[in-house]
């Protein structure tokens, strides 16, 4: 079964290379959560049309109106591994 997590992000970034806030760039809507944005998960759908129905829905609501370009879905296979090895700690500053 195919699955479609609809997220949004807040952007507070200063990702920008004068400082302004980048809210999508060529790989899509951009997200750092270190740099302060705050990503949502406003819900799990079945097909694309429910989260393109969602979207519609958030853009005409409070803070996601003001970032109407900042929703992201991927599909997903269910009880597929996503993330199948470890990782490492950086500590910030390093």
């Amino acid at each position: 079964m195919i699955v479609y997590p609809l997220w949004h992000v807040g952007h507070q970034n200063e990702a920008g290379e004068d400082g302004s806030t980048v809210h999508v760039d060529e790989s899509g809507v951009f997200c750092d959560e270190l740099d302060g944005d705050d990503v949502k998960l406003l819900g799990v759908y079945s097909t694309p049309e429910r989260v393109e129905e969602r979207v519609r829905q958030a853009r005409l609501l409070p803070g996601f109106r003001d970032e109407p370009d900042c929703f992201r879905f991927d599909a997903y296979e269910l009880d597929e591994d996503e993330w199948t090895e470890g990782f490492v700690r950086v500590p910030p500053g390093e």
